[in-house]
């Protein structure tokens, strides 16, 4: 008996649905992750994109516990000397939800083209609606 490897065309992809309303952003954006990479699949592959895809809903309702809010920033830099530009999550939360939840979910996956190629199948939507009905996705719950 040999152990089963999976490949691209023997993958079957399902659609899922999160909802963040009421929910800690981190353990919302691990979930996603956890889903995305295949992990939660008998036939997961670590070098084999075996992921599904997920959408996540109310991503203006996901919440930060503590002090994130006002103690956690996001960093960009444009590569000049002194351009380094920081951003308070609760900016972010309250003007774009959904990047909020990419960067977390982002940091969760690979950084190499595997990570990539799975972050794409990331849909997040800022409210409760969503144009993916096409799809039939399922609740994870």
């Amino acid at each position: 008996m040999s152990t089963y490897m999976a490949n691209r065309n023997t993958i079957e992809r399902k659609w899922y649905v999160l909802d963040a309303a009421g929910k800690p952003l981190g353990r919302t954006a691990a979930t996603a992750a956890v889903l995305l990479r295949g992990k939660h699949k008998p036939v997961y592959t670590p070098h084999v994109d075996c992921g599904d895809f997920v959408i996540v809903l109310n991503a203006e309702k996901a919440v930060l516990t503590g002090k994130k809010a006002e103690q956690k920033y996001r960093y960009t830099h444009s590569g000049y000397v002194g351009h380094l530009k920081e951003t308070q999550y609760k900016k972010i939360m309250a003007e774009r939800p959904e990047l909020a939840m990419e960067l977390a979910v982002k940091g969760m996956l690979g950084k190499n083209s595997l990570g990539r190629a799975q972050l794409k199948r990331l849909k997040v939507f800022k409210g409760s609606q969503h144009n993916h009905a096409a799809q039939k996705p399922e609740n994870w719950a």
